[in-house]
């Protein structure tokens, strides 16, 4: 590895510490070198706050030292536009920086290589490319929302060993399978995505809020597939659809067989979106595409066997995170994922793949081949 590599690993560490604060803008980090030594580090740290360039260059100010003549490290293109924050390009070209190794261009319509063009034109060497497959995975919900259009899709459950989802105690509760590591981790994913899924399977048999704990301030679009309208009209999802966005998904001859359902529902601050006349096109890819419009880039998926594998039947996923507990639960694993996933035709290889411990728990993550496709990551 040599040492613009490494540099650029640095910066990819310091824009991790981003995730789950930041979206629906992507995580970056920062690293300025300047005669072989380290001057300043930064990364943008909250959705609406200084971008890790900004941050970085205020590192060299705290230390002490001038940025004249110093090369940088960014994870993703300076910006050029003025948005919540002014464009980190003049600030960079105020500093008097002599090169700048940026991993991947933003693919966004404001951006697009406008960053760097701007640099260049200001006398600053610009290098490209550096990292760039870690860059794209790093930020790949941002990266395909920019670049297509379309939401990002991550399908996420927690299992024991033999395959059980749900686990029932002598008391007929409902238990955790994932202990408290993995369930903290769970709500980092949230954080993360601008809307949850879930079936209303999941919503009768657990009464979930599907909120990010703590949500630092961000509500997320809570949805529930109900093909029948069964939501009950009590439940944790209903009771607080005005203080965060709940929709839910239903099939038109249900809205006309039973109006009065969906106007209680609508009447408590929820929404009911009906699936029209596909003309043979899949409910999950017309939900998918309303979702993309309404500016959701990243979709966690929560749902039970049955859900996940429509997603996965119908090549709908980016992303699989799975957590899996040293639990054999046999008879009172009241649950089991492999019998709908038996129904796949076609097998699902992950790429990319990442393994983390969670206490005893393991969460093992992957992306599909078309998630590489969507983000121009090579296998």
């Amino acid at each position: 590895m040599n040492q613009d590599e490494k540099m650029m690993r640095s910066a990819l560490t310091l824009a991790r510490r981003g995730i789950g604060l930041v979206e629906p803008n992507p995580a970056v980090g920062a690293v300025i070198v300047k005669a072989n030594q380290v001057i300043g580090k930064g990364w943008h740290k909250k959705f609406g706050g200084p971008h890790a360039e900004i941050n970085a260059l205020e590192d060299c100010k705290t230390l002490g030292v001038d940025p004249r003549g110093a090369v940088m490290y960014v994870t993703l293109e300076p910006c050029s536009h003025e948005g919540k924050t002014g464009p980190c390009t003049q600030a960079i070209i105020e500093a008097g920086l002599a090169k700048v190794f940026v991993a991947i261009i933003d693919p966004s319509e404001h951006a697009k290589g406008k960053g760097i063009e701007q640099l260049r034109n200001a006398g600053i060497e610009v290098q490209t490319g550096i990292c760039e497959n870690e860059a794209r995975i790093l930020n790949a919900p941002f990266i395909k929302f920019a670049a297509t259009g379309k939401c990002w899709v991550t399908l996420k459950w927690a299992q024991s060993i033999d395959g059980k989802v749900a686990w029932v105690h002598k008391s007929d509760e409902r238990q955790w399978i994932s202990a408290e590591q993995s369930r903290k981790d769970v709500h980092k994913l949230r954080r993360r995505a601008g809307g949850i899924l879930v079936g209303v399977n999941t919503v009768i048999a657990d009464d979930p809020l599907l909120t990010a704990r703590p949500s630092k301030g961000k509500k997320l679009t809570r949805i529930v597939l109900d093909n029948n309208l069964r939501i009950p009209l009590d439940c944790k999802l209903i009771k607080t659809a005005k203080k965060s966005p709940v929709l839910i998904c239903t099939r038109e001859d249900t809205i006309r067989a039973i109006p009065e359902i969906a106007e209680k529902i609508t009447n408590k601050g929820a929404e009911v979106l009906a699936y029209p006349d596909t003309q043979g096109r899949s409910n999950l890819q017309f939900l998918l595409d309303e979702l993309s419009n309404r500016g959701v880039a990243h979709l966690l998926v929560e749902g039970g066997p049955s859900v996940l594998t429509s997603f996965l039947k119908e090549q709908l996923a980016d992303e699989i995170v799975v957590y899996i507990a040293p639990k054999i639960l046999g008879a009172q694993g009241s649950v089991d994922i492999t019998s709908p996933m038996a129904e796949l035709k076609q097998a699902v290889g992950l790429h990319y793949v990442d393994i983390e411990r969670f206490g005893d728990d393991v969460r093992l993550t992957g992306l599909t081949g078309k998630a590489l496709s969507d983000i121009s990551v090579s296998v």
